[in-house]
């Protein structure tokens, strides 16, 4: 006889079981670091979405999402406070604006897999159909979810990964989505042990197999893999890269960047005499706002000229347009001689500190938040050089928050086929919290998913260097001025995911939603006549 069908949980019980999910996530994640709560942070909600409605599904994983949002970006404050100019509960009501849309992911994760469950599983009498539609419907509804939900502040369920190389290499496979779905799978083999208690019926094997043996093979790999790209990397030409942490306070950047100037000069001659090859400087480092008809001789004059030392750095170059003045976030190299070989301008602003949404649409915002900065977007992908023996190096340079979103990093290294990744950051909008180092533990699976070394030089840190197997070289600390010097490869060899990109993931995202919303319910008729009553467990 079949198992009894499970009745919903009880709307205050599914409440607390998607509020626990969102919290243990956060203690999972970079920061807090208790990583291996990554295998328990869905079970929870996996429990409480059993048998609700789309509807009580989409406010579930809403309450899931914006839980851990509140408590893992709860920096967005200080933030907010110092480049809005609004006052401070108006912050925070905004921060809480911003956890709930940043939530949406979680609400749409829930609704998803509420549709899919709905029109893909027979009447869940503890049939074998019903019991392997809702894994597929819960994991098929996550890559959609992390895929298309669009986000202020990035972040992906694979970043818990940071610490544990071992788990993040089959990165290089497909990206960040696939590294989260091992996680997730071992999510979903412990929630359908504990299911099936609840329904009084038997775990499906099959279910428990595949998501603990996709975790054993993931491991697996990333052994063999870190042994082969180890491998891979020293072969390849050394550099003896250095990176310079000025750590200028964000108004004594504006205020006296003279001073800012001498500290990263005088840092950069430390790091000559080491035997420094290449010095890279901080987003912005240099926060004299030069025209761009004059940017390469005002650099070489008053920066690089004297220098004895290639260099990549931050910069903010401006022109005047018929419409308005239009300033850039730009990145520039300099070779052994000073003068400036490459320019690229950041395409992904932050919100609020390089530029206020729907500002350009609706003037009066910049009245009412006066702080918030007037940057444009870049429009081209363009290599930064470094010159050796006759021989171009190319460096992709990232700028602050580009080196934590995979597929335009992706995109970036496929047009500029780099030799190595740079990101310049400056990440003291955001004060001594959480958030450099959850900034870090995301941008390390970039060096993963393309087999390259990964620099990064920030102006109040984490700087770091960042070997291809995303371990953590070096690092300094938080809001200390320092440097670091260690030795490099350049690599080009290229990846799987670098060549696929997300397809494989849209392909999946294309037929949830075509199972969601096209495919025609399975009517109750298909339940066994014999079927007993729903109960309560």
């Amino acid at each position: 006889m079949s198992s009894p069908r499970f009745r919903p949980l009880p709307a205050g019980l599914a409440a607390a079981g998607a509020f626990l999910s969102g919290l243990v996530y956060f203690l999972a994640f970079p920061g807090v670091n208790f990583w291996p709560l990554a295998f328990v942070a869905y079970v929870p909600l996996f429990i409480v979405l059993e048998g609700q409605t789309p509807k009580r599904a989409a406010w579930l994983g809403l309450l899931q999402g914006t839980t851990m949002n509140a408590t893992g970006f709860y920096w967005l404050m200080g933030m907010l406070k110092t480049f809005s100019g609004f006052p401070w509960p108006f912050c925070a009501f905004f921060v809480l604006v911003v956890a709930s849309f940043q939530g949406g992911r979680g609400a749409m994760h829930g609704y998803l897999y509420a549709r899919l469950r709905a029109r893909t599983s027979s009447a869940d009498t503890g049939s074998g159909v019903a019991s392997v539609s809702r894994p597929l419907a819960f994991l098929g509804a996550f890559v959609a979810a992390e895929l298309c939900f669009p986000v202020l502040f990035t972040w992906y369920f694979a970043g818990i990964t940071h610490e544990t190389p071992a788990l993040a290499q089959i990165a290089d496979l497909g990206g960040a989505i696939l590294v989260g779905l091992v996680l997730m799978g071992v999510n979903v083999a412990l929630g359908e042990l504990l299911l099936a208690r609840l329904m009084r019926r038997t775990a499906d094997r099959r279910v428990v197999a595949v998501g603990f043996g996709a975790l054993a093979l993931t491991l697996v790999y990333g052994a063999i893999r870190i042994v082969q790209v180890d491998a891979r990397a020293q072969a390849g030409e050394p550099l003896h890269v250095g990176l310079v942490q000025g750590n200028l306070g964000l108004m004594q950047k504006r205020e006296d960047p003279g001073e800012g100037l001498r500290r990263h000069k005088r840092l950069t001659q430390e790091l000559r005499q080491k035997g420094a090859e290449l010095v890279v400087w901080s987003e912005s480092s240099v926060t004299f706002a030069v025209p761009e008809s004059m940017y390469e001789s005002f650099m070489k004059d008053r920066v690089t000229g004297a220098a004895n030392v290639p260099m990549v750095f931050g910069a903010v170059v401006y022109r005047v347009d018929p419409d308005r003045e239009r300033w850039f976030n730009t990145a520039l190299s300099s070779n052994l001689k000073g003068d400036i070989t490459a320019r690229y301008d950041k395409h992904y602003l932050l919100a609020f500190g390089e530029y206020l949404p729907f500002g350009e649409e609706l003037p009066i915002l910049h009245k009412w938040s006066p702080n918030s900065g007037r940057f444009s977007k870049g429009k081209e992908y363009k290599p930064l050089y470094f010159s050796r023996g006759g021989k171009d190096y190319k460096l992709a340079t990232l700028i602050c928050y580009e080196d934590i979103l995979p597929r335009f990093t992706n995109d970036l290294v496929n047009e500029e086929k780099p030799d190595l990744l740079v990101n310049i950051t400056n990440d003291a909008w955001f004060g001594d919290t959480l958030e450099p180092w959850q900034h870090l533990a995301l941008a390390k699976l970039r060096a993963v998913e393309h087999h390259r070394y990964l620099v990064r030089a920030t102006n109040s840190g984490v700087s770091a260097v960042v070997d291809p197997v995303g371990r953590t070289m070096v690092h300094t600390e938080t809001f200390k001025p320092a440097t670091l010097d260690t030795i490099v490869h350049f690599m080009n060899t290229g990846t799987v995911y670098e060549t696929l990109g997300d397809i494989p993931w849209m392909l999946v995202t294309a037929g949830v939603f075509f199972f969601a919303f096209f495919r025609k319910p399975k009517d109750d008729e298909t339940a066994p006549k014999d079927a007993p009553k729903a109960t309560t467990v």
